[in-house]
């Protein structure tokens, strides 16, 4: 992690928090089908077994990540958004590295993510598969199809 910068759960009246989360629905209901947006809104966020954390630097919001956990020892991340002034200085992997830190902290065997397809998707998978993140089947209550794809990291092995 980058000096200055702190990780911590999220502060949902914060404006700062609400307009980033906007703009990561906004692009999940943009670059995917309607069929195919699976990103949690602020009650999904809100809600028993998921916690979202923020990364700050000074008074400004660099970027988000939530942790689902499931009943099967299996963590899954939610709602990675960097915000869009602090592309490409490392947010994205800091907060991965730290959502893969509280899995196992929780004592999860496993982490995995659902996510789309596309020009819009690339950063993102090409973060996940450099972090050791393998293609897998569909897990929980998701329905595979053309536009969504399953990563998971074995957090025993990783």
């Amino acid at each position: 992690m980058q000096p200055g910068w702190r990780i911590l759960p999220a502060n949902f009246d914060d404006p700062r928090l609400l307009a980033l989360l906007t703009l990561h629905l906004d692009g999940m209901r943009r670059y995917s089908p309607a069929c195919g947006v699976h990103a949690l809104d602020l009650s999904g966020l809100k809600a028993p077994g998921v916690t979202l954390y923020t990364l700050w630097h000074d008074e400004a919001l660099l970027g988000m990540g939530a942790l689902r956990l499931h009943p099967d020892g299996v963590a899954e991340v939610k709602s990675m958004r960097t915000h869009p002034d602090y592309l490409g200085r490392g947010v994205g992997r800091t907060m991965l590295e730290h959502l893969i830190a509280e899995a196992r902290r929780q004592g999860c065997q496993r982490l995995s993510l659902e996510t789309g397809s596309g020009p819009a998707f690339d950063a993102a998978l090409n973060l996940y598969g450099a972090r050791g993140f393998k293609k897998g089947e569909s897990f929980g209550d998701y329905m595979a199809s053309d536009f969504n794809h399953f990563y998971h990291l074995d957090l025993q092995a990783a």
